[in-house]
């Protein structure tokens, strides 16, 4: 059934003044009168993405959530359509030149919108790649506290005012200049360039020289120098050895490659013409070169683990210059009550706010600057105090923002935003409560009622039925996914959903799918962790249960991710002499803050365990040339299907001839990319389908090359769901196909970009890409989050998945707040009971029936709700 937004003028109906919304289950769903809306945003004819040209009618003045299984269309419709059709409208207004500054969405597919007011998005995505970026800076706090320094601060006597660019660490007037305000210096040392001197110079004792001909080259300049590389480093005279590693100089001498140092002293004795003139260049030259100039990631990675950090001894770290250091306030300096957390600050703060700090006579010598003193503080406390109520509290100013997670981040937004006091606007937000402990949700449920109390508009992408039960008007996008969905099943005061039979939301909304209660399986042994410490865990003592499914939860900043996705993760891989995975840092190697060691042991249990898959939402791949077939290996099936087709063995066409990655396959136009960029002088770049292979990515040839009826382009522009039935004879691809589908991805398409996948997304091919894997038994699966972007029905796909592998003889252990996923678990491990300083220790640990009647856990009320229905 399509239903169409009724579609009338009247009053807004905000929630009553001064009331927050609380959570509530189904039967306290609201039935909204329609007349009681202000106005309408009329969408007529959207086909962006898989919407099928569809029309509705949304209230403005209202809380919004659109729902839908992953995939139906909901963000197509949210952010693809509206705010793309907002952010357009505003920028017509700018001039060119400016516009070029933003970043801009594309134009979207839609007939015409109308009643469309201002908007701002919201969405969730990673940190800025630089911790220069901090909570500070995203949240404009830190701009307020040096100017607090700088005009209400106690200098030291005779000390001239700094002003407030000063106390930025990030400007040179405030950058410490040992440092460059980074709080730490690098340098290289003989130990970190030459890990073995039991090697001689041929054998390649200098590590941090070139590994191909480059290194080979210094190594025959010395030989032409007469330096003995054929003796164990160690030794050789340390004179020559500090020589050859830190030398300034770059001498230029005659070469003989091949030569023995015999035969080279008789060339250029002879003056024998030599086979090229070589530059010398120091160890330590070649890897600050390198790392300064170097365009190179994989080089500067390479030639940074040479070198060697320690706290700067200038600013001891706080990456400021003496001037600014010596100014304090409260009797800190800048750098020590930005690294206070939050909740402490405010503390610290709120009695200058109140002006109750400075005595009279004080505040008599300096009128002016008690009333800096009170105003900037007060503006201070009231911003600290969203974001407080938006559970941030254990962050710190100095926190940078690639340390976040994308709903902390999102939530420092929406914090700004609350502040900001704008009125008229539509807020478009994508999942606000993803990462949210049910405690904290209430919060973030009072901050939107007062954004819509404020006159403002509310739309929101959501799963999280605690948020959808709160709306004015629910969209539910459907019925299924990709092409399956794209239809408006509904349009309308929440109450109204019921009578929609095709809606999978309707199922959850209204309690018909309850969890089925089920008996805990019995642990087989137990990992026993033992002074834990790492972040707020402090000498923590915890046990996992083995052959079991466990779910870890707490508040936001409780300390679960550090307990599971850091110490457990390196203790279990330390042990079983597993290595994990690089980190895949976008951050500048020298702005990356220390890597904390993990303390803590493992006493016992790892018997039972002889592997480790940790499955975290980390993309796939970061060009648009890794995509879902590539990563999960079917591509490769594929490619090989293609080649033992009568004509490709006829046209001697091997499995490489279908890769977009090859030049004998691919289309030469556009290399395989599917796409060309058009430049435009003051317009961001347009990117336009391939005028030669029309965005098909392969040259002519391969693609007369057919299979079934398709060719290799067709086939990668099929969903999972589409190839399952496409593949169904063929047995290794319709299995990897059907586990794909299983984890809830068959809307997505086999060539869809890893670019393009969401974390929760590529968590998920990640997790499909291990159970397609044969079933040995005994490996600790590891997930953080798996149920992000996650509609219900999908969370119970997911579980039957992770309960497969249980059953297996596998162990499961999860970081999450959904209570379907907590209810299903065996065990439940409840980190707590705050946030930051007041979290980091376990509050209890048992079966989920247990847990619920706990009175110290946050989650025992959310828990015990959900069991009993």
């Amino acid at each position: 059934m399509l239903a169409r937004a009724l579609r009338s003028e009247g009053q807004p109906y905000p929630y009553p003044a001064g009331q927050l919304p609380a959570l509530f289950m189904a039967k306290d769903i609201q039935q909204q009168d329609p007349k009681q809306f202000m106005g309408f945003v009329t969408v007529r004819g959207a086909r962006e993405h898989n919407l099928q040209n569809v029309d509705v009618d949304i209230p403005r003045d209202a809380l919004v959530v659109f729902t839908g299984v992953s995939g139906s269309g909901k963000s197509s419709l949210a952010f693809g359509t509206l705010y793309a059709e907002a952010q357009r409208r505003y920028l017509e207004s700018v001039s060119p030149y400016a516009r070029r500054l933003f970043n801009q969405m594309s134009v979207p597919e839609v007939d015409s919108i109308d009643g469309l007011p201002p908007a701002v998005a919201l969405q969730q995505q990673r940190g800025a790649p630089s911790t220069r970026s901090s909570v500070g800076s995203v949240t404009t706090l830190s701009n307020l506290l040096r100017m607090l320094y700088s005009r209400a601060g106690e200098y030291p006597k005779g000390q001239g005012i700094v002003y407030a660019e000063g106390f930025s660490p990030n400007t040179p007037e405030g950058a410490c200049p040992t440092c460059h305000g980074l709080g730490r210096v690098y340098e290289v040392t003989e130990a970190s360039m030459v890990p073995d001197p039991s090697l001689t110079i041929r054998e390649r004792a200098i590590a941090a020289w070139p590994q191909a001909w480059g290194g080979q080259n210094q190594r025959d300049i010395l030989v032409s120098m007469g330096y003995d590389v054929d003796t164990p480093w160690r030794e050789l005279p340390q004179k020559d050895r500090d020589w050859i590693l830190f030398t300034t100089e770059q001498p230029v001498v005659p070469v003989y490659p091949g030569y023995s140092p015999a035969e080279t002293q008789r060339a250029l004795k002879r003056r024998e013409p030599p086979n090229y003139m070589g530059t010398f260049s120091s160890a330590q030259r070649h890897v600050l070169h390198t790392f300064a100039t170097t365009q190179s990631a994989l080089m500067k990675k390479r030639v940074a683990q040479y070198m060697l950090s320690q706290a700067c001894p200038t600013c001891q770290g706080k990456r400021l210059r003496q001037e600014a250091l010596a100014v304090t306030f409260a009797g800190l300096d800048i750098a020590d009550l930005s690294r206070l957390p939050l909740k402490r600050l405010a503390e610290l703060l709120r009695p200058y706010a109140e002006d109750k700090t400075l005595n009279k006579k004080a505040e008599a010598a300096a009128p002016e600057k008690a009333l800096v003193t009170q105003r900037i503080s007060a503006d201070l406390v009231g911003r600290l105090a969203v974001l407080l109520d938006l559970g941030l509290g254990y962050l710190d100013l100095e926190r940078g923002t690639p340390s976040l997670s994308p709903g902390e981040l999102q939530r420092l937004r929406l914090a700004t935003q609350l502040y900001s006091n704008l009125f008229g606007v539509v807020y478009v937000l994508d999942e606000p409560s993803a990462g949210l402990h049910p405690a904290d949700t209430e919060a973030l449920l009072a901050a939107l009622a007062s954004l819509k109390q404020a006159g403002n508009s509310l739309f929101v992408v959501e799963h999280n039925l605690d948020v959808v039960r709160q709306a004015d008007w629910l969209v539910d996008v459907g019925p299924a996914a990709g092409t399956h969905g794209g239809h408006i099943l509904y349009s309308g005061p929440p109450a109204g959903l019921a009578d929609v039979p095709e809606s999978q939301t309707r199922r959850y909304l209204f309690a018909e799918s309850r969890p089925t209660p089920h008996a805990p399986r019995p642990a087989t042994s137990w990992l026993q962790l033992r002074d834990v410490t790492r972040h707020n865990l402090s000498n923590l003592a915890v046990d996992f249960p083995l052959g079991i499914f466990t779910a870890v939860t707490g508040v936001s900043g409780s300390g679960k991710s550090s307990l599971v996705s850091q110490v457990l993760v390196e203790l279990v891989a330390a042990q079983l002499g597993q290595a994990l995975p690089p980190e895949e840092d976008e951050t500048d190697p020298l702005e990356r803050p220390e890597a904390e060691a993990t303390g803590g042991h493992l006493v016992g249990g790892l018997a039972g365990i002889r592997r480790l898959v940790q499955v975290d939402q980390k993309p796939i791949g970061r060009t648009p040339r890794s995509n879902l077939a590539t990563y999960t290996g079917l591509f490769d099936q594929v490619r090989q299907l293609f080649a033992a087709t009568p004509a490709a063995k006829q046209r001697r066409y091997d499995a490489g001839r279908f890769s977009f990655n090859v030049a004998k396959g691919r289309c030469e136009n556009c290399q395989g990319e599917g796409f060309v960029m058009v430049e435009l002088l003051f317009l961001p770049s347009v990117y336009a389908p391939c005028p030669v292979c029309h965005g098909a990515r392969y040259n002519a040839k391969t693609l007369e090359i057919m299979y079934q009826g398709k060719n290799i382009a067709d086939v990668l522009n099929l969903t999972v769901d589409d190839a399952w039935t496409f593949f169904a004879s063929e047995a290794t691809i319709y299995r990897a196909l059907s586990v794909l589908r299983d984890v809830g991805l068959g809307y997505l398409r086999l060539g869809q970009s890893a670019t393009e996948l969401s974390g929760g997304e590529a968590q998920r091919v990640k997790l499909a890409t291990e159970l397609q894997r044969a079933q040995r038994g005994n490996t600790l699966y590891v997930l953080d989050e798996p149920t992000t972007g996650l509609h219900p029905s999908d969370v119970e796909r997911l579980l039957a998945q992770l309960n497969s592998l249980v059953d297996a003889g596998n162990t499961v252990v999860v970081v999450e707040h959904d209570m379907r996923v907590v209810a299903a678990s065996d065990w439940v491990i409840d980190i707590g009971p705050g946030a930051g300083d007041e979290g980091g220790r376990v509050v209890t640990a048992a079966p989920p029936a247990e847990v619920a009647q706990h009175q110290a856990s946050r989650l025992a009320p959310y828990l015990a709700r959900f069991l009993e229905g």
